[in-house]
């Protein structure tokens, strides 16, 4: 039996987006197209791939078969194009990279000049994209690359196929309005108005745990997952937050902070990579200087090491 490739991959895709329709959308085929390429492929099989469920369709047991085959095709053909990547002079091609909004604003925009100085002939493309969003994009082929995190106490399920590192520890610490300077217990600030990131995501469920764990449920009036919102919030008096120390790298703290019980203190920065590619040249230099920029990074206004070191010159 011959299968062809290219319809595997389809069927593959189907697998992760869901639907027929985000898989023509994703290749810029037709619905009818996709589907009539499967249909060919279910064909060539002489066993039904799919079955209606409602208006979607779900693979079959023989579907997921082959799909887990053509993951393991797919994986060392990665390994391929890295060898063949790693046998050149230069780097050249494409990146393609997602990271979430704090790690965005203080990782990226250092890690971009260190690999454009290191690698002129890499094009990279940078996505703000949460980690629920990325990591199946990630499984999907539509990123080389993503930056995630992890909270203490709930870390996030890891699928099966990815490579992570970690690649830093952010310390978490209770932010409260300025001026409000005394030390303050997590408890005491049950009747107070709370700003947190929006329901279903890892730091929603790391603050709720925390926050019942000292005894009350908070007062969520404000949701969002930009940060940035968060600490304006807190700034001007109109909600307590729990805020990372990545997001105040480079710059003075505009809010009151305390720390928070040891061991639920800090989330982990990741990344991830699929595994054919993790040894591919242009991922292993977008690692290496995630590295560097975190090695460069400064915390709560003092400069980033690169910006100490070009000011003693």
């Amino acid at each position: 039996m011959t299968f062809d490739l290219h319809k595997l991959r389809l069927l593959r895709e189907l697998k992760h987006r869901g639907t027929l329709s985000a898989v023509a959308a994703a290749l810029s085929y037709s619905p009818s197209s996709v589907s009539q390429q499967l249909s060919q492929l279910e064909a060539q099989v002489g066993l039904p791939l799919l079955e209606p469920v409602g208006r979607r369709v779900r693979l079959t047991p023989q579907a997921e078969i082959l799909v887990a085959h053509t993951e393991a095709v797919l994986e060392q053909l990665e390994r391929a194009e890295a060898d063949i990547a790693a046998s050149l002079a230069g780097l050249t091609g494409r990146l393609r990279i997602a990271c979430y909004q704090t790690a965005a604003f203080a990782l990226a925009p250092n890690a971009l000049t260190l690999l454009r100085d290191a690698h002129p002939g890499l094009r990279v493309h940078l996505t703000q994209a949460e980690p629920e969003q990325a990591l199946p994009a990630l499984l999907a082929h539509d990123f080389d690359l993503v930056v995630t995190e992890e909270y203490p106490g709930s870390p996030s399920p890891r699928p099966t196929g990815l490579e992570l590192e970690e690649l830093h520890e952010d310390a978490l610490r209770l932010a409260i309005p300025p001026g409000e300077g005394r030390a303050v217990r997590l408890a005491e600030l049950r009747d107070r108005p709370w700003v947190l990131e929006p329901e279903g995501s890892a730091a929603r469920h790391w603050a709720l745990t925390l926050c019942r764990t000292a005894g009350f449920e908070p007062d969520v009036r404000f949701e969002s997952a930009d940060l940035l919102f968060h600490a304006r919030l807190v700034e001007q008096g109109h909600a307590v937050a729990f805020l990372p120390d990545l997001l105040w790298s480079g710059r003075t703290p505009t809010v009151t902070l305390h720390p928070l019980p040891q061991g639920l203190n800090a989330r982990k920065i990741i990344t991830a990579v699929r595994v054919g590619s993790s040894r591919h040249p242009a991922v292993e230099a977008c690692r290496k200087a995630l590295r560097q920029a975190v090695e460069d990074l400064g915390a709560f206004g003092r400069p980033p090491a690169a910006a100490r070191r070009r000011g003693r010159r």
